[in-house]
């Protein structure tokens, strides 16, 4: 039935198109801000490996999963679903994976925005050198203070933090409004090369710091099991904890943008040729590439000024423009940072935004230009709610009551909803839909094998066994029912 069903999006014009695009929905925030916070939060090369074993037993399979499933479906994730459901004789109901993903993505959207724009900010700020200043500070706390005032007074402004939010939206939608060739794939061609370059610079500066480089790679690379799973020890004890893999294991799910239906509409645009496993394979080494490639840069740069690795989510909008304001050539390479920061936030993006708007082409007769309008503007709308969620309204709490949400904000709210809760609820139950709904034929046909295949053999029990659990154990810890 599906070699009748033809996409009215396009399709990617190569599978390295495909590779570049789906590789920029993967990479972004996540990879270069949050990898390698959380990296020092949890003792570095023994967290890598963790992280990596997770990427393989759970990232992959999924992926695999959700760009069979667009590819099968040739339609936006919900119609896809609706498609598939449908062809399997499966209940009607499995179409609400679609809608999740779109309208988890919708919201993602909103408030990425917003925080995004936080990076666009950070390049006039770095160019101007506003941080050379921390140089004839009087002492460590006073860099430190200096540089929270500085992120404090850009997010205490909602009128400045709407404008950035503002020209990051604007740029995504027009990006989008292209369609898929004249627009993903042709952002994507100038974006990721870019990205990538912008990578290798600051990889070059980094190794520059010498002895601080060779520190950065031991500090990702040395193994050391103990700083993982006794993080808090003192002279008198040492208590267990189980924390830092379940926080690896929920960086390998999320750092793929599976759930969303970013990765299942860019799947429904690959060709009938293109081999689903070899090429995701790709993607998911280009991204994890890239989180290794980050925190190869940062270290070495926090290490040779003497700050925190574990610096926590200030890492990147606190510790590091302080760490560029004490270097030769710090304006330019931080400057430069950021720029990088911004092109992999773009990548992201626009496939957050494309799943919702290529459902509404489908559903009505209005063009793609003016869809993109109308999901720019309401997404724009919406994440004003994140915007005033770090001014005027900090202090509006709605589940205060309730000692899990008591200090959350309504961006928190919305952050935790979907990261939390909606995300992995989707990359589960598509992981059960393909491995226990969906007929082998229809399986093995997507992925050109065959049922004796030992790799799809190994491949189906980590979808039907060992995600399940690692996905289960990562929604269980995110609603703290191990803290």
């Amino acid at each position: 039935m599906n070699e009748e069903r033809t996409s009215i999006h396009g399709q990617w014009s190569s599978k390295f198109a495909f590779i570049l695009a789906a590789t920029g929905c993967a990479v972004g925030l996540g990879n270069i801000w949050k990898f390698p916070y959380i990296t020092g939060e949890n003792g570095g090369g023994a967290f890598v490996i963790i992280y990596l074993i997770c990427i393989v037993l759970m990232g992959l399979p999924v992926m695999i999963a959700e760009v069979l499933l667009g590819r099968r479906g040739k339609h936006s994730p919900i119609n896809s679903m609706r498609y598939i459901a449908q062809e399997e004789s499966a209940s009607r109901w499995w179409q609400l994976i679609g809608w999740s993903g779109v309208v988890a993505g919708f919201i993602i959207l909103s408030y990425y925005s917003v925080i995004a724009g936080w990076s666009l900010a950070y390049i006039p700020i770095m160019a101007e050198g506003t941080f050379n200043v921390v140089q004839s500070l009087s002492s460590p706390e006073a860099v430190k203070q200096f540089a929270q005032n500085n992120f404090a007074t850009l997010i205490s402004n909602p009128i400045t933090l709407i404008g950035w939010h503002t020209a990051f939206m604007a740029v995504t939608i027009i990006m989008v409004s292209g369609g898929v060739k004249g627009g993903l794939e042709r952002a994507v061609q100038f974006m990721m090369p870019a990205l990538f370059v912008l990578l290798l610079v600051l990889l070059g500066y980094a190794i520059s710091t010498g002895d601080y480089f060779i520190k950065g790679v031991e500090f990702l690379f040395r193994v050391d099991f103990e700083a993982l799973f006794y993080p808090n020890c003192t002279p008198d004890s040492c208590e267990f904890s189980g924390r830092g893999v379940l926080v690896a294991m929920g960086q390998a799910f999320f750092t793929l943008s599976l759930g969303m239906g970013s990765i299942m509409v860019y799947g429904a645009y690959l060709s009938q040729k293109t081999s689903i496993a070899k090429t995701t394979a790709v993607v998911v080494a280009a991204d994890t590439m890239i989180a290794i490639l980050a925190g190869l840069i940062i270290f070495p740069i926090v290490f040779s000024n003497q700050l925190a690795p574990g610096a926590g989510p200030g890492l990147v909008f606190q510790t590091l423009p302080i760490a560029f304001g004490q270097m030769p050539w710090g304006t330019f390479f931080g400057t430069l940072f950021f720029i990088l920061l911004a092109f992999a936030a773009w990548s992201s993006s626009i496939s957050i935004a494309e799943p919702v708007v290529s459902w509404l082409v489908e559903a009505t007769s209005l063009s793609r230009r003016v869809l993109c309008i109308f999901v720019g503007f309401l997404a724009w709308f919406i994440g004003l709610i994140t915007v005033f969620s770090f001014n005027i309204w900090s202090e509006v709490k709605p589940l205060s009551n309730f000692t899990m949400f008591e200090n959350s904000t309504l961006f928190d709210l919305l952050d935790f909803l979907t990261v939390n809760i909606m995300l992995p609820l989707g990359g589960l139950a598509m992981a059960i839909f393909v491995a226990w709904v969906m007929r082998s034929r229809s399986v093995t046909q997507e992925l050109k094998t065959t049922e004796s295949s030992v790799l799809y053999r190994l491949w189906l029990f980590a979808l039907r066994f060992i995600t399940p659990l690692g996905v289960g154990l990562v929604f269980l810890n995110a609603i703290g029912v191990f803290s």
